[in-house]
């Protein structure tokens, strides 16, 4: 059972892994992978010892078991359906990310809102598959359950004043790769990359001696998927919100996963995708939701008043438009 949703494929890895597995780099660069929220997961670093897999499956079954709206007993679940104005007491690092999810949500007016699960239900991007295209009716009552302000924050609890839900799907992952790139940094490894269904943090080399290389991707739709632009990190995360993977179509007209919380509907504007560079995974997937909420224009004009380091890849008529910020300039590798 998929746990989260997929935004999409963001990040070109492949010839790190292929260089590990030719030998190259030094022997001290060990790589491990395996499934988490429904994607997969995938660590490189270079380590003293054997880099201990069991600690990262067990912190990423901990993140799973707390955010997960795929799982009716996660800690998060619980909360969507616990009495309206009851205190409940949240794990540390369930009131750490709401504490992040609150800040976004005021900080863009609602443009990103934590608490758009009644909306994603009904558009068909949560647990349930998308069917037929909610009516005006429904969006409506799904949007008067919507409403970041109708939650309350005192610490390390949280109530709504609203019956509303919870969805954590723009943070969850970020935070998945931000816990465990701490795990592998716990176990020594001083050069590593980590990534979970495409949202990656760096640090250090990679094993040829030179900066991780991370790829934003091409949105061409299903044509082989390919690097648009090039980074040369060797700390921080990159995070991609992509409207070209997740999506369903009905009656010719293309419905995208991205939903504007203060309309309560999909997406219609160009933005193809949005690149958020931080050192934080979670707040860099937490920023790129909220530019694909904004759009082009608005997007970018946030990103630039918030000294975000953004790449925005925008549809024109005959292709694709890249608009960037000057702090994410700095990253990107020559054409």
């Amino acid at each position: 059972m998929q746990e989260f949703p997929h935004k999409c494929l963001k990040v070109w890895l492949l010839p790190v892994f292929a260089a590990l597995a030719a030998g190259c780099g030094g022997a001290d660069y060990q790589a491990v992978d395996g499934r988490t929220m429904g994607t997969s997961y995938r660590v490189v670093a270079r380590c003293p010892a054997t880099l201990d897999q069991a600690p990262i499956d067990a912190v990423l079954a901990r993140v799973n078991a707390s955010m997960s709206n795929w799982d009716e007993n996660s800690e998060i679940s619980r909360f969507n359906a616990s009495p309206i104005g009851e205190w409940t007491t949240l794990s540390p690092p369930l009131a750490e990310m709401m504490r992040t999810a609150l800040e976004l949500s005021a900080m863009s007016d609602g443009a990103f809102d934590v608490s758009v699960g009644a909306l994603v239900s009904a558009w068909g991007f949560g647990p349930a598959p998308a069917g037929e295209v909610p009516g005006d009716m429904e969006v409506e009552a799904a949007l008067a359950r919507t409403g970041f302000r109708h939650l309350e924050l005192d610490g390390d609890r949280l109530r709504k004043t609203l019956d509303l839900s919870i969805d954590l799907s723009a943070l969850a992952k970020g935070f998945g790769v931000d816990a465990v790139a701490e795990t592998v940094t716990e176990q020594g490894c001083t050069d590593y990359l980590v990534e979970i269904g495409g949202e990656v943090r760096v640090r250090g080399n990679r094993p040829e001696g030179h900066p991780w290389r991370l790829g934003i991707e091409s949105p061409n739709g299903e044509q082989a998927r390919a690097a648009h632009r090039i980074l040369a990190l060797t700390k921080g995360a990159i995070a991609t919100s992509g409207d070209y993977r997740n999506y369903f179509e009905r009656d010719g007209q293309r419905y995208p996963h991205t939903i504007d919380p203060r309309l309560g509907r999909p997406v219609t504007h160009d933005l193809a995708s949005a690149s958020v560079v931080h050192a934080s995974a979670m707040w860099a997937d937490g920023y790129a939701t909220l530019i694909a909420v904004l759009g082009p224009e608005a997007g970018l004009a946030f990103a630039d008043s918030n000294d975000l380091a953004a790449y925005l890849l925008v549809r024109t008529g005959d292709g694709f438009e890249s608009r960037s910020t000057p702090r994410m300039e700095s990253l990107l590798a020559p054409d």
